[in-house]
Parts: C-alpha cells; structure tokens; sequence
C-alpha cells in the first residue's frame, strides 16, 4: 500500500500510462513457427483499465515494441493513446502532454525496465512490478505484490481509484 504522501500524489491522476512488455504481458516474447507474435494478456488487468477509464482517468499506452495484438487490445478496451515503437518513454509522454490536458503532476506510469525509468522519475507516481529490474524498484514510488502480466495493472489502476475515493462505488455495481 502506497504511503499517505503517495496517495495524496493519486488523488490528482488524470492520466494512467502503461508499458506492454513486462506490465500488460509477463515479458514473454513468443513467436509461432511462421514468425507471428503471440502476447497474452490478463482480464484482471483489462477491467482494471476499463474501470480508470470509466471513472474519469484517461490511459496511454507506451511500448517499445509494435504489434498488431497491442492495437487490437488497445481497441478492445477503448485506451485513449496508444505508441507504439517507442523506446524514447519520456519524450513520447511529453509529447502527448502537449496535445492533452495532462501533465506531469498528473500522470501516474507503469513499467518494468530501463527504458522506462525517465518516464516514472518524471511523473507524479511511478511504479513497478516485483518482475521488474532492480533499477526500476529503486527509483520507482511502489512496487506491486502481482507480477507484470499476472494482475499488477489491475494493481495499478485500483491504487489510483482507491486513492480518489472512487473503488468502493465502482465495486458496488457489482454487488
């Protein structure tokens, strides 16, 4: 559980920025004989970003990598940005920070590796997964319980609504 100083950080999140590899995925890369790709995502993770988004909080996803199965999630679930081929993290997030009404004191990021960690020390929370580089850990905010791939967005994303007061109420539609 993030500290009380932490939390203060997400009550003002407007903007959830996820990495794939190593957050959405477990980091995996898999190929099938003819050379496609092949991503696995978690539907825990999925109805963690649905629920940010229903609530209010807009997401982004940042990738290094390209794919066709990181559109069709993306898609699926109705993300609001997505780059793609993008190793340079922070001057992607910048740049959406210029088209958006979002900023750095607003934006709360996820990732796992070094081309990660300017986006997270310049943002107001930054996080990682216990999967992560041991780089990552220590200049991230928190670290999940879940591995990447495995629940830590979901992780992520209820922190944020936790934080805004807005978890219980979106839990009671379910009830």
């Amino acid at each position: 559980m993030p500290t009380a100083e932490l939390q203060d950080k997400l009550k003002n999140i407007t903007l959830a920025v996820f990495d794939v590899d190593g957050i959405l995925t477990s980091g995996q890369l898999l190929f099938l004989p003819n050379g496609q790709e092949v991503k696995q995502f978690n539907t825990l993770d999925g109805l963690g970003l649905k629920l940010l988004m229903e609530s209010g909080v807009e997401t982004a996803i940042i990738t290094g990598r390209s794919s066709p199965q990181v559109i069709q999630r993306s898609r699926s679930l109705g993300i609001n940005y997505l780059q793609q081929g993008r190793e340079d993290k922070l001057t992607a997030l910048q740049e959406l920070w210029e088209v958006t009404h979002h900023s750095a004191e607003t934006t709360a990021y996820i990732g796992d590796d070094w081309p990660d960690l300017s986006a997270i020390r310049h943002c107001a929370f930054g996080a990682t997964v216990p999967n992560g580089h041991s780089a990552v850990k220590e200049h991230a905010d928190w670290c999940t319980e879940r591995k990447g791939g495995e629940g830590a967005a979901r992780e992520f994303c209820e922190q944020i609504l936790s934080a805004q007061g807005k978890l219980d109420s979106l839990l009671a539609k379910y009830l």
